[in-house]
């Protein structure tokens, strides 16, 4: 087995990834490891925007308030202060590196969405903020000779001894390679592949949030998974995420008898927190007997609509869908775990050496239900913090690296991948129950024996690592019982006597059967 040691190992190639990077860059060499070209992530896809307190109307406080407010009553506040202190140093620093976000004339143009009190949100070219954010960071860590990346390169377990973290091993064509470093920050992001409607890209299967877990890290809060509202539904296109912003410009939602709904359901109507508005057009899809409802923009300028929102006409005109003239049809995905891999507001995990900043992270930022347009800016702000922290640990271990490794192969992982999908979206989706809980844990336990074992092929170690997380997201929501954000149980709609507990696991507090 080859063995390289570097200063800092990064896994993962989004905003916290690449924010990180920069932190570390003038302290040793830094390898940034990601399982795909270093441009796929969540933060490419990533359409409406990033919240800021930029304003003259905004202050920090307000931009506090509704975090809490959307948190649902379980956001660690001192997580959210720093968020929203260091979140506008954070921008302005992307813009002296060459960011270039909407104006109207010399001002920052800033919009709005769902839970937002104000007009916080910068976009750019319209809906390709994270493109743009994606951009000008790739750029800056090209220009910075002590960063290099390591794509193509799936993370298959840290090297752990005792309580501390030395690198990982990792799968790149075909050979293992042990990377050891004195700090490893985990920034690999969310896990919507789980569930058959995702508006995440196909990288998202929880790779951190599992490799962590099996070295003995503790992960917090697991059964918050926010489905985002409005994605595209139509048989010939893929689940398409309709930026939260078009509601915030005014776009409007009907069910398929064409009636507004919203209202009835909260009074914030189309800007409701988005675990509301998603539970709200599940029930308007079960009272119509339908399998979306619409999104309508028609009253809206034309041009307006073509000029704010160019990549999402774009992409629906070539599904034949005018989002000026045809309603859109959509309905909720699998968006964003605000759940995670637990840190200290440092990016610290309880394992010394081990560090985690952005979705695969919590901090406590989100509580129960993430305010949208929050997560870039998380990913900046606590990247730039694990960076900070982590350049200070030194704990580069002398021992060889101990791995012993019996590869196996998996029959029939595509069908596998397709049932744990489609038994996370039917019955530990948008809305839960015991039951469907626990159909859900009698369904996977057959496939418990494929997470004990070692493998060689990408897409088996993905779909190991889909299947450890998935059962700590089915663990995690049996476990809650009570309704609280993103987490909705019908058999415990009030919120519990314990609704205030984080819910937290590793490898010693929750074992798999048979494995």
């Amino acid at each position: 087995m080859k063995t390289e040691e570097v200063d800092f190992l990064i896994i993962g190639s989004g905003v916290a990834g690449l924010r990180a990077a920069i932190e570390l860059a003038p302290y040793g060499d830094v390898l940034v490891v990601t399982k795909d070209k270093p441009s796929e992530s969540s933060t490419e896809y990533a359409q409406g925007g990033i919240a800021a307190v930029i304003s003259d109307e905004d202050t920090v406080g307000i931009h506090l308030e509704d975090t809490l407010k959307a948190g649902d009553g379980l956001c660690n506040e001192e997580a959210v202060r720093t968020l929203v202190e260091e979140g506008t140093d954070r921008i302005m620093e992307l813009i002296s590196w060459g960011a270039e976000f909407d104006k109207e004339g010399l001002k920052l143009s800033l919009t709005l969405e769902a839970a937002h009190s104000r007009r916080r949100i910068l976009h750019a070219k319209g809906d390709s903020t994270g493109k743009e954010l994606e951009r000008v960071l790739l750029n800056k860590t090209r220009s910075l000779a002590s960063v290099r990346k390591y794509p193509f390169a799936i993370t298959m377990d840290l090297i752990v001894h005792g309580n501390e973290c030395h690198g990982a091993y990792v799968l790149k064509d075909a050979e293992v390679i042990a990377l050891r470093a004195k700090a490893t920050i985990l920034t690999t992001g969310g896990a919507g592949q789980l569930f058959s409607r995702t508006t995440n890209p196909l990288v998202a299967t929880g790779d951190g949030m599992a490799i962590a877990f099996r070295a003995g890290a503790l992960l917090e809060d697991m059964e918050f998974v926010q489905f985002h509202p409005t994605s595209l539904y139509s048989p010939t296109a893929p689940q398409f995420l309709l930026s939260e912003s078009m509601r915030g410009e005014g776009a409007v939602l009907l069910n398929i008898c064409q009636e507004r709904f919203m209202a009835a359901y909260h009074p914030m109507a189309e800007l409701a927190p988005r675990d509301v508005v998603s539970r709200a057009i599940i029930s308007e899809m079960v009272k119509t007997n339908s399998n979306h409802v619409y999104l309508d923009l028609r009253h809206m300028d034309k041009n307006f609509v073509k000029t704010r929102f160019p990549g999402i006409y774009g992409t629906c005109l070539h599904y034949d869908v005018d989002i000026t003239e045809d309603l859109i049809p959509v309905s909720p995905a699998a968006h964003y775990i605000m759940g995670g891999v637990k840190t200290d507001l440092e990016g610290r995990t309880n394992l010394t050496g081990l560090y985690a900043a952005g979705e695969v992270a919590c901090t406590g930022v989100h509580g129960a239900n993430r305010l949208a347009s929050n997560s870039l800016l998380e990913g900046l702000v606590y990247g730039a913090r694990a960076g900070t922290a982590a350049r200070h640990t030194a704990v580069l271990s002398r021992q060889s690296p101990e791995f012993t490794f019996s590869p196996s192969s998996i029959d029939g992982s595509e069908e596998i991948r397709r049932t744990l999908r489609k038994i996370m979206w039917e019955k530990t989706g948008i809305i839960r129950c015991g039951c469907s809980l626990e159909e859900a844990r009698t369904s996977l336990a057959p496939y418990d024996h494929i997470i004990g074992k070692d493998y060689l092929l990408r897409h088996e170690l993905e779909l190991k690592n889909m299947l450890t997380v998935a059962r700590i997201i089915i663990e995690a929501a049996s476990r809650r019982k009570g309704s609280v954000g993103a987490h909705y149980r019908s058999d415990f709609k009030e919120r519990g006597e314990n609704w205030r507990e984080h819910t937290l696991l590793d490898n010693g507090s929750f074992r798999f059967e048979g494995v």
